[in-house]
């Protein structure tokens, strides 16, 4: 069983929905006749449709009527109404795939009368350029089958793991919040360079190309962190003194504590669903 195989239709048509589409499309893992959309922004629907030559639907329950698998593409406080609406449509060999932050598997299923699988997942802003990081959650009804097909759509826009439910709140910390903690690094790092002379322009490029380097080589050669570090780090030398600086500065320590509370704000968000 492989997406080429199903029909997939997204509720929601924003700019997630666009890259995953644009992954899948991409990669031919589907193609655009096997897609619909729906949206109640026609603009922003009509725009999805013409780039990418994909079914308008004419609403969401002609959509899930329509798709095999469903992607939940809206904002957590427009679920609701969503689910309200296609309840009674969706059929147990259907998935439903939530991009919903915040609103679990249960929350969900809860809309539902019949056994239907249901997918949740964290992806991040990175996605948008195909540099993902995805983590999904199964429901109680969602099978190895159902975790297969979620694993090859999100992993068309990036990178995309599976994991317990309860470990959702620590993905939002890390990995869904952790773009914006790295902006901040690679603002930081291109401030400093201009203050030692560069230019902006050439700073700022300097910062994040280091920072997707360094990232590349922590994903592909497969060594710990610390050992890249320290292959880095000659005795006496500028490198360790920055570190030093870094350490006096509890770097490591507050983005720890940053990625800790960020967890417990994505738990105190979906207290209020349970």
């Amino acid at each position: 069983m492989s997406l080429a195989d199903k029909t997939i239709g997204f509720i929601g048509a924003g700019a997630m929905a666009e890259a995953i589409l644009a992954g899948l499309l991409s990669s031919d893992l589907t193609k655009p006749e096997k897609v619909f959309i729906s949206d109640v922004d026609f603009t922003r629907r009509d725009y999805v449709k013409t780039r990418f030559s994909v079914n308008v639907a004419q609403n969401n329950t002609d959509l899930v009527k329509r798709s095999d698998i469903v992607v939940l593409a809206v904002k957590p406080f427009i679920l609701q109404d969503v689910l309200t609406e296609i309840a009674g449509s969706v059929q147990t060999d259907q998935l439903m795939v939530s991009i919903a932050a915040g609103l679990s598997t249960g929350y969900i299923s809860s809309f539902f009368k019949s056994r239907v699988p249901v997918i949740r997942v964290m992806p991040n802003t990175p996605s948008l350029v195909g540099e993902g990081a995805s983590a999904l959650a199964a429901g109680e009804f969602a099978g190895e089958e159902h975790l297969a097909l979620a694993l090859e759509l999100f992993n068309s826009v990036g990178r995309a793991y599976t994991v317990s439910e309860q470990a959702m709140d620590a993905v939002t910390g890390l990995s869904g919040s952790g773009p914006a903690y790295m902006y901040l690094i690679i603002e930081a790092m291109a401030d400093a360079g201009v203050k030692a002379g560069l230019p902006r322009k050439i700073a700022l490029e300097l910062s994040a190309q280091t920072m997707l380097g360094a990232a590349k080589m922590v994903l592909e050669t497969g060594e710990h962190p610390a050992v890249l570090k320290d292959k880095v780090t000659t005795p006496g030398g500028t490198t360790i003194a920055g570190l030093h600086t870094l350490e006096q500065g509890k770097l490591r320590a507050t983005i720890i504590d940053a990625v800790i509370a960020a967890t417990q704000k994505s738990k105190e968000l979906g207290a209020v669903t349970k």
